[in-house]
């Protein structure tokens, strides 16, 4: 029965199978292994979905991101990079039987529950070690699988015969369990006997005693025989004759018929020959395995469980004609011919040799200095920064690039926002009325030096801003340094400014410079997306007040609060209304919609009303 060992034990953890379960593989597991090699995935990651798209495992992608890239077109954060970065893939671990277990097995979490009872996190994925099948757990969990009694029948009577044949031969009656074993004396003994009959003095303390499971198997192996020639018995084999194809001793090779023959160094042609003692290797392996299922058959043959043996019995059938088919596609069939040359192939040795180039490598090189920051040359100017920075005067070791980085505007973390080789850069949109935190350090090969001191930086507190003639419709006509517009056509177009808000309060007004035959301008904000041939407001990407005692002369003032989330007019200083929209939330550019009957002059930097400013601070 000790040929059937292996198909008693767990792929995963190498025991004794504990409260087996059958996988739909017709497998077997330890319901605890089961349980820690279990994968929580997604829908769209599971084995099935992944076999459908045909998507296989793959490395992942890591974007080579353009760091010297700084323009953003909010005031929502100054050019930030991030890649699509991951976990490294961690490799799979071989169990305690060799066979490769994913995922590698932790240990499980700590819970007053069974095994069977513990909840399984929902849509878990178990692998088969041994085929490697995966599935998609229900909502039974690993209650779901059978529990295989016929397997814990056939190890509970495997482990009392393996725990009676490990008994001491010397005991007269009952025989107590064997302790150790004499390899010498090939005799298991208890303790009392051990002690009684083989004491470690005199000739007996030389000999090796070993625990019994070890000297089971150690019975079953036998050591070399040293070979003799049959001319001369008294002389070993040593030669081997490549004429006759045999075995010979030096005395032949002097006196008998080999003298004259060519002779090899017997481990050398032994070497060369082992590919026949390899396909033995391989055939007694699977005899072994085999033998082990045959016998594990026929322990559950004796099974007087029916339920248990019907529950099996189409999976045993199903490995029985697998291995059969083994037996018969090769098994016994030669894997190369005896007959065959070793050469070694050194081309891509002598290759990478030659490709080899030296370099004198110093024995410690230092990391630059720390950068200075020019404080004549650094400044803010509406909602962008620009710094500058310089090496020591009297730095000897250059640097290869320097490392720029801000906080939040809010007295958070530091992010790079450039990395390159100039010692100059200009960062845009930030937020307006907040203070920035700047920093810079240089680097080369070695490493990078300590940061510079901290440079404290002011954006400015309310917005200068003109029409952006980039995002504008094309009948939009500009002049005034982009601070008046008016219209080629009849059609109502939209314009945009040129500075996004998505964070603070800001007010700006407009003035109508003309106004004939009662057209209708709109005034609010908009998206960047919004569409530029309709009247502002036509859509779900702009927010404008388009009536109300609009006349040539009026000022509109418009004030957006992204603190409040509120969006309020005036005309004429007068309030229209309550606050015309709340919720309002993103990023925001002041808009206008107009024909060629209207022209408008934008006007900016202005603060907050007083009577506003004077209701917030209360609220």
């Amino acid at each position: 029965m000790e040929e059937m060992e292996e198909e008693l034990k767990c792929p995963v953890c190498g025991s004794f199978y504990r409260e087996p379960i059958i996988l739909p593989c017709s497998h077997n597991l330890c319901q605890a292994c089961a349980r820690n090699i279990l994968v929580q995935t997604p829908e769209s990651e599971s084995p099935q979905s992944r076999r459908a798209s045909g998507s296989g495992v793959s490395d992942y992608d890591y974007l080579d991101l353009d760091k010297m890239s700084l323009y953003s077109e909010a005031d929502s954060g100054y050019g930030s990079y991030g890649g699509f970065a991951s976990a490294p893939t961690t490799p799979c671990q071989k169990s305690p039987n060799g066979v490769r277990v994913f995922p590698p097995a932790m240990p499980p979490p700590a819970t007053h529950l069974s095994p069977a009872l513990a909840p399984v996190p929902r849509n878990s994925c178990i692998t088969c070690p041994q085929c490697h099948r995966s599935l998609i757990l229900d909502d039974r969990g690993l209650r779901g699988f059978p529990k295989n009694r016929v397997l814990e029948g056939v190890i509970d009577r495997y482990q009392q015969s393996k725990a009676a044949a490990l008994k001491c031969q010397l005991c007269e009656k009952a025989p107590k369990e064997a302790t150790v074993m004499c390899e010498q004396c090939d005799v298991f003994y208890c303790d009392p006997c051990r002690l009684r009959c083989h004491p470690p003095r005199g000739p007996l303390a030389k000999h090796r005693l070993v625990p019994p499971a070890q000297g089971r198997v150690s019975r079953r192996l036998s050591p070399r025989k040293v070979s003799t020639c049959t001319d001369h018995e008294l002389e070993n084999h040593s030669m081997y004759c490549v004429q006759c194809k045999m075995p010979v001793c030096y005395q032949c090779l002097e006196e008998g018929k080999h003298s004259s023959h060519e002779v090899k160094a017997l481990g050398a042609m032994w070497k060369l020959h082992k590919v026949v003692r390899d396909q033995i290797s391989h055939c007694t392996v699977k005899l072994r395995q085999t033998t082990g299922l045959m016998e594990y058959c026929l322990e559950v043959i004796k099974e007087n469980d029916p339920s248990g043996f019907l529950q099996i019995s189409d999976a045993l059938i199903r490995r029985v004609h697998l291995t059969e088919d083994q037996w018969g596609k090769g098994t016994l069939t030669p894997r190369m011919t005896t007959d065959f040359d070793l050469s070694l192939d050194n081309s891509p040795l002598l290759q990478s040799i030659h490709q080899l180039d030296f370099v004198q490598v110093k024995a410690s090189s230092p990391v630059p200095a720390t950068p200075i920051l020019q404080l004549e040359e650094c400044c803010t100017h509406n909602n962008s920064a620009t710094l500058s920075w310089k090496q020591p005067p009297l730095s000897t070791v250059p640097a290869e690039g320097y490392i720029l980085e801000l906080d939040d505007g809010s007295g958070g973390q530091f992010r790079e926002v450039y990395v390159g080789k100039e010692t100059m850069c200009t960062v845009d949109g930030l937020h307006f009325n907040s203070t920035y935190n700047a920093r810079v350090k240089a680097f080369n090969k070695t490493g990078v030096s300590p940061y510079s001191k901290t440079l404290v930086l002011q954006t400015s507190e309310v917005a200068w801003f003109a029409f952006d003639p980039g995002s504008a419709h094309s009948d939009i006509i500009f002049s005034n340094d982009n601070l008046t517009v008016t219209c080629s056509s009849y059609d109502d177009r939209v314009v945009l400014g040129k500075t996004g808000f998505s964070k603070g309060v800001h007010y700006w007004e407009l003035t109508i410079d003309r106004y004939d035959n009662h057209p209708d301008p709109a005034f609010g904000v908009a998206r960047m997306d919004v569409m530029k041939d309709v009247m502002l407001g036509k859509d779900d990407k702009a927010w404008a007040i388009t009536e109300g005692g609009i006349t040539k002369g009026a000022t509109i003032g418009v004030l957006l609060d992204l603190n409040r989330k509120t969006l309020t007019f005036f005309i004429n200083d007068e309030q229209q209304g309550p606050i015309a929209f709340d919720n309002v939330e993103g990023l925001f550019f002041p808009a206008v919609s107009l024909n060629r009957n209207v022209q408008v002059t934008l006007h900016t930097g202005l603060p907050v009303p007083d009577f506003y400013s004077s209701r917030a601070s209360i609220a």
